[in-house]
């Protein structure tokens, strides 16, 4: 619900009136009813209105709130006594008699989670953002079946068209998509694509308002995404560093930028073998033209962009950063890390969404460093793992240096270029563990060694779970320095929704702009994922969207066959009373409990 102000002019007088309103879906789209006025007086400030209109919301549905506010109470017991007047015109012109052994349902439909998706895209105000963006209402319609398909069962756009069938989306939206094929699809994410901008800045700022959400931190990272097919069409599909494990696939590699609490402000789809370091003054400048970067604000990195380039060309635009060092910048503190007694205990929080998991222990302390400062990390989680990591890639660089052996030594392999080859390829394979060993080919005795450098694989061994973080901001503590770094797991957590629940991957378009349309349409829908898990979070629960998604789908729409005494038949279309485990979503989301209007048709005599 939302608040919208009317002026009227009669003659020479002009009448003032402010309407409580709420969007509806209709046969020809969605639409605004006025729910009740409000009266010529403004009810709040107009920047208020919006949060106004949600707190009326979620008190209409039972939500109280701990702290109350008479505007409120005021306004929705003006909207309840309305109601109860209408409700006491009602007739009892829907009492009919039946045949109770014949009555039957059909066309049973899953409906929660696309109830729940709909809900939060008219929250975000998404329709008229496309609007703003030059949209049509077919083509809004289309966005919104596609988001949602996203959202709680992804498919193709070929696979999408019978997924819609099996759903109640067309109830939901009060839309008829019967006659809807997959090339109608495909033209909209033509339509989509050129106003990803416009529509991504327009989310932003509502979601900004709507959530109240804090502006002084900017988390950066990168991912790829790879292609089944050769994508000869697309410029941008390279092999690159895949981080799917598919180095056999062309990729794209997609930046994203998000806030501390996981809202996506930008995005942008590189060339897949684009390197990380690269992209850095590309997204600034994408994010500058999307939500407008406040002065000051710090931006969070990983270490693949932790080069002195990109950290100049931070502060020279006026802002902060927070980055890990680089591998070898960490190696030169070892006598920090051994020699330090300052340590702090902190306790890493799991990112939203994963609260399941262990809350790793974690030491920092903090240096000076010239104009940074320096905060030196000791991980007992990371420790193991980097221990677990080196001693596998060990064992699979022993084990392929001693097969190589074995060809030189069997004959199979002669040529001392081809086995120089072979070498360079292993050093590249095993990059992490190849510096522990000295790898020499004797072409004499037609021999290969390698001997281990016990006192690099020492110095290794050190510093196992250790990281070392780098900032501008010196005006931070070593713990507040370390937490806003762990900001990062909110753009690791995107990307992971991205590729998981929400299917980013494998991309099937091999047109460049259909596959850039194609994962803006997976950030559109986690745009609704994470402001519904954002939702659950401020009520207090912490579960995560797949789990909504599968607790929801037993709500359903179906229509009910009741053969009249009177002769024909009387067919209601309606949503199943919802399960408590429904209700108790419903009500923590502040969304109503029914899923659409009931529809009655009567057939036969």
């Amino acid at each position: 619900m939302f608040i919208k102000k009317t002026i009227k002019r009669v003659g020479d007088k002009v009448y003032v009136n402010h309407l409580l309103v709420e969007s509806i879906t209709t046969a020809k789209g969605p639409r605004h009813r006025v729910v009740c006025s409000l009266g010529s007086l403004a009810p709040a400030p107009r920047e208020e209105w919006l949060a106004l209109g949600l707190k009326i919301e979620k008190s209409l549905v039972g939500q109280g709130s701990l702290e109350p506010d008479p505007r409120v109470d005021a306004i929705v017991e003006k909207v309840r006594s309305r109601a109860a007047r209408a409700g006491a015109k009602q007739d009892e012109s829907d009492v009919v008699a039946v045949h109770a052994d014949r009555v039957t349902t059909e066309e049973v439909r899953e409906a929660g989670p696309v109830h729940v998706g709909h809900q939060m895209w008219l929250r975000l105000g998404v329709d008229g953002i496309l609007a703003a963006a030059g949209l049509a209402s077919s083509a809004r319609t289309l966005t919104e079946v596609m988001a949602l398909n996203r959202l709680v069962h992804p498919l193709s756009e070929h696979a999408m068209v019978d997924w819609v069938q099996t759903t109640a989306i067309a109830d939901i939206l009060g839309t008829d998509l019967t006659s809807l094929n997959d090339e109608a699809l495909y033209r909209n994410l033509d339509k989509l694509h050129p106003e990803r901008a416009a529509i991504e800045s327009g989310l932003a700022d509502a979601e900004r308002t709507l959530f109240n959400l804090d502006g002084s931190v900017y988390l950066y990272d990168l991912t790829s995404t790879y292609f089944e097919g050769q994508c000869a069409a697309n410029d941008q599909a390279r092999l690159g560093y895949s981080r799917d494990d598919r180095p056999d696939c062309k990729q794209v590699v997609v930046g994203l930028v998000v806030d501390r609490d996981g809202f996506p402000k930008a995005h942008e789809v590189f060339d897949g073998s684009r390197q990380d370091r690269t992209t850095v003054g590309d997204m600034l400048s994408s994010l500058e033209r999307r939500v407008g970067l406040n002065a000051g604000a710090t931006v969070v990195v990983d270490r693949g962009m932790a080069f002195e380039d990109n950290l100049g060309e931070i502060r020279r635009r006026g802002y902060h950063y927070v980055v890990a060092a680089r591998q070898a910048e960490r190696d030169q503190h070892l006598t920090d890390y051994e020699e330090a007694d300052d340590w702090r205990e902190m306790e890493r929080q799991p990112a939203p969404g994963n609260e399941w998991q262990h809350r790793a222990a974690v030491r920092v302390t903090r240096r000076v460093v010239g104009d940074e400062v320096h905060v030196l990390c000791r991980s007992e989680g990371r420790e193991a793992k980097d221990r677990a990591i080196r001693n596998r890639h060990e064992q699979r660089l022993l084990a392929d240096l001693a097969r190589l052996r074995k060809r030189i030594a069997d004959g199979r392999l002669v040529d001392e270029g081809k086995i120089q080859q072979a070498i360079g390829r292993l050093r590249e394979r095993y990059s992490r563990v190849c510096r522990y060993y000295d790898i020499t080919y004797d072409p004499i005795a037609r021999t290969l060694q390698w001997h281990e450098d016990a006192e690099r694989k020492a110095k290794a061994r050190n510093l196992d779970g250790a990281y070392l973080l780098r900032t501008d901001r010196r005006d931070l503590t070593e713990d507040e320095i370390w937490r806003t770094y762990m900001l990062l797991t909110r753009a690791e957590a995107a990307f992971r929704a991205m590729k998981s629940p929400l299917a980013e991957r494998p991309i099937w378009h091999h047109l460049e702009h259909r596959v850039q349309a194609h994962i803006f349409l997976c950030v559109l829908a986690y745009h609704l994922l994470v402001a519904i898990e954002k939702t659950m979070r401020d009520r207090g629960v912490h579960t995560s969207w797949a789990t909504l998604r599968e607790q929801l789908s037993t709500h359903q729409v179906m229509t009910i066959v009741l053969p009249l005494a009177s002769g024909g038949t009387l067919r209601i279309r309606k949503g199943s009373t919802p399960e408590p485990v429904h209700r108790e979503i419903y009500e923590a989301l502040g969304i109503p409990a029914n899923v659409m209007r009931p529809v009655k048709t009567r057939s036969g005599a």
